[in-house]
């Protein structure tokens, strides 16, 4: 067995700096490290218990379902008031999804998919047996 001790997810945008302006001004992902020099250094971004690298660059936009962020938030609603606020296309407000949770929809500047996620504290997420 693979002993994993860290991951992340990599994204290589079509425009580096309107890609790190994304993710870290309007979703505001704090800086976990950069590394390099110029428009092509990677910056890495803590999402929560994980990391998304934008770093180098590409020639055309990966597929819009090649790559998908899902991101727990505590309140979908204030998060798309804030986004809204500051811009970001909302792809989809927050809904109640038929499994319980509240999701959001975005896409970053290449139109990778951002699914915002509330875990309602009624949920079975938040439910852990003899915690």
């Amino acid at each position: 067995m693979v002993h994993v001790l860290s991951s992340r997810i990599l994204l290589r945008p079509t425009d580096p700096d309107r890609s790190r302006a994304f993710y870290g001004d309007l979703l505001g992902l704090p800086v976990c490290r950069e590394f390099g020099t110029g428009p092509e250094r990677g910056t890495v971004y803590f999402l929560g218990g994980g990391f998304l690298e934008v770093s180098g660059r590409s020639d055309t936009p990966p597929s819009p379902a090649a790559v998908q962020l899902w991101l727990q938030v505590a309140d979908a609603r204030s998060a798309h008031d804030e986004l809204r606020a500051k811009g970001v296309e909302i792809v989809r407000p927050p809904l109640k999804e038929p499994w319980g949770l509240v999701e959001m929809w975005l896409a970053d500047p290449d139109g990778t998919q951002i699914v915002l996620v509330e875990v309602p504290a009624d949920h079975p997420l938040r439910y852990r047996p003899g915690i």
